[in-house]
């Protein structure tokens, strides 16, 4: 049996043949939103157009990107005019854009970067007035609406992650007219009956149009007056709006919010038994640590021989009163010897020393006579011999 199989080549050569000989796909306007925008350093443009159900891959070469007159971003509603053709090598079809024009979006896009530009000048979105997020909260407050996939994967990943969280719904329509004053309302009621510990704000995916309720000032400030911390989590991750900007934390997806707002309690059971384990191992080893002190210090002299050190202090001791009494004896000593040179000196120089080699001396009245014209006729004077005195008179 023979079976005609072709090369994946070949089908995507057929397949791209068969999107060329196509004359509607050759010049085709096709509208919708840009997302994944990217400006490539070649000057070409790539980027993915989609709606509320689906989403195709667009390529505009530099040569017709040149010619545009607005700068393309993410979120614009736009149509784009060109051919849809296979590129061959992926097997992917992809619109091969020659011109694009805004469709109907440019005021929205201009009122969003005004009031962010205002907001943020205000400082709605200093970090520094950002509240945390409570560790382990125990309600979750959530505006959205009722119905829809939101709400369900809120409960579902919170439930998962505690089952004992209390998840508190206030609904609120998420999109259209009257939508934001709403939002901002069911805040402040959360705010002033303290119904929830953190609230999660969100929605799906969807247009700039559809996610504008949270673009409205009422909305930015009603965050920001928030007591309560707010997580942000509204359309997909591609998506902003001013509500992120605002909010205390933001999430790219309601489920990526609960996971951000609820702890899981089984990773909280393991990190309480990984610390006790590890208390467990700390607390083992700082008691082998004072054991090994314990018996290091019961080695020591101070146990071992405990009159060892007051036997070496006396031998200090000794040794300090032996090294006192040499030094007062030696002082003693010396000044002793002064005290005889002194006395020697002072004999030599004494008048009385004088007197025993044979001089005396004259004195009247109690004094010495130094000269002889102090003396006249019949004077009584007094002479001293080195063995007394002798009175005498002057003749």
């Amino acid at each position: 049996m023979e079976y005609n199989a072709v090369t994946v080549t070949q089908l995507n050569k057929y397949l791209k043949d068969r999107f060329d000989e196509d004359e509607n796909l050759n010049a085709i306007l096709v509208k919708g939103e840009i997302s994944n925008f990217k400006n490539h350093y070649t000057g070409h443009l790539y980027f993915t157009l989609k709606d509320e159900n689906s989403l195709v891959k667009c390529i505009m070469f530099k040569s017709y990107a040149e010619r545009l007159a607005f700068k393309p971003k993410d979120g614009m509603k736009v149509m784009v005019f060109g051919s849809v053709s296979v590129f061959e090598r992926d097997g992917v079809y992809q619109i091969y854009v020659k011109s694009m024009l805004e469709d109907g979006m440019g005021d929205l896009h201009e009122q969003f970067e005004k009031l962010k530009s205002k907001l943020e000048e205000e400082g709605l979105f200093d970090e520094n007035h950002k509240k945390p997020i409570p560790l382990y909260p125990k309600v979750i407050g959530v505006l959205t609406s009722q119905t829809g996939a939101v709400i369900r994967d809120i409960i579902n990943v919170s439930t998962r992650r505690n089952p004992n969280i209390h998840i508190r719904l206030l609904p609120v329509p998420v999109q259209g007219p009257g939508a934001a004053e709403q939002i901002a309302a069911k805040i402040k009621i959360m705010n002033e009956k303290k119904l929830a510990d953190v609230i999660i704000i969100g929605r799906g995916g969807g247009s700039l149009e559809d996610l504008w309720p949270f673009n409205e000032e009422i909305v930015a400030r009603a965050i920001y007056s928030s007591k309560l911390p707010i997580i942000s989590a509204v359309g997909h991750e591609t998506d902003f709006t001013i509500a992120d900007f605002v909010a205390d934390l933001r999430a790219p997806t309601p489920s990526a919010a609960a996971e951000l707002a609820v702890p899981d309690t089984y990773e909280l059971k393991q990190k309480i038994i990984n610390y006790k384990n590890r208390y467990r191992v700390s607390l083992k080893k700082r008691i082998e640590l004072m054991k090994l002190r314990y018996e290091k210090c019961m080695k020591s002299r101070a146990f071992t021989d405990p009159m060892r050190k007051i036997r070496d202090t006396n031998i200090i001791l000794d040794s300090y009163v032996q090294k006192m009494e040499n030094k007062i004896k030696s002082i003693q000593k010396d000044s002793k010897t002064k005290f005889v040179e002194l006395v020697t000196k002072l004999d030599t120089m004494s008048p009385l020393k004088t007197l025993t080699r044979g001089y005396s001396i004259v004195e009247k009245d109690d004094k010495i006579i130094k000269k002889s014209e102090q003396l006249k006729e019949n004077d009584e004077i007094n002479i001293r011999f080195s063995d007394g005195k002798r009175k005498a008179k002057i003749c």
